[in-house]
């Protein structure tokens, strides 16, 4: 059996310029569960996606994923650390970044292909398998401009599955999309759940990280202000920040 992995982050720090996006963030997500990062825009959501990502360096601290640890910029983490994490973890755009010149099938393929120097056949069979998985099995030879959001999104998913990753990342990734599109890209995330992929989903769909999370994080100000299960979070929150913001965003 695979071994799951989770991640986490010790006192991690981001900056850009004179502002303080994260601000000595700890928080430890576990193996093979799915976590939602809630809060109100600006409390650093995305930047720390994208800094367990090796996408954006941060200034003090640690991120551990699974095996591998990343250290502030200037230390020795080294590209071979951020190669390994975006290997293990996948992650997902709420701009989808497909290809427009591929089509969905193409899209799916490109990677495994140039990276994994998987053979054409073999990842033309994952690929194809992959889009039959989200629904989309029909729609292989469409080129991103012929599919709605949704299915944009569901081809970005397919995509990071085709490299067989142990967790996806997944920033905001139904923001963009009207309510019946978002349905069909949380039902995907849903799906996941089941086998066993550690999930770090940023997201302001609150009834999709009340059904579906196992923890939830609230992060405001660059802080992770509360932590707990979806129960503790949503019918029990300790701080007054989280009360707040869960009042505005239900009411």
């Amino acid at each position: 059996m695979t071994e799951l992995l989770g991640v986490e982050l010790r006192g991690v720090v981001k900056r850009f310029a004179q502002r303080i996006v994260l601000d000595g963030v700890d928080l430890a997500i576990e193996p093979g569960r799915t976590a939602a990062l809630i809060g109100p825009s600006g409390g650093g959501k995305s930047t720390l996606l994208r800094c367990i990502n090796g996408l954006t360096t941060f200034d003090a601290g640690e991120i551990r994923v699974g095996p591998h640890t990343l250290g502030p910029r200037g230390t020795s983490s080294g590209d071979g650390a951020v190669a390994a994490v975006r290997r293990l973890f996948g992650m997902i755009f709420q701009d989808f970044q497909l290809f427009p010149h591929l089509t969905a099938l193409q899209n799916i393929l490109e990677a495994p292909v140039h990276v994994l120097r998987l053979p054409a056949r073999e990842a033309r069979a994952r690929g194809l398998e992959l889009l039959q998985r989200v629904g989309l099995a029909d729609r292989a030879d469409a080129y991103p401009r012929e599919l709605s959001g949704g299915q944009q999104q569901r081809v970005a998913i397919a995509r990071a599955l085709a490299m067989e990753p142990r967790g996806l990342l997944c920033d905001e990734i139904t923001s963009a999309l009207d309510p019946e599109l978002k349905h069909e890209v949380l039902r995907v995330l849903d799906d996941l759940r089941s086998d066993g992929l550690t999930l770090v989903v940023v997201t302001h769909e609150l009834a999709f990280a009340r059904k579906s999370a196992d923890q939830v994080f609230v992060l405001a100000a660059g802080r992770v202000i509360e932590s707990g299960s979806p129960d503790e979070i949503f019918d029990h929150p300790q701080n007054e920040r989280t009360q707040r913001f869960l009042s505005q965003v239900l009411a």
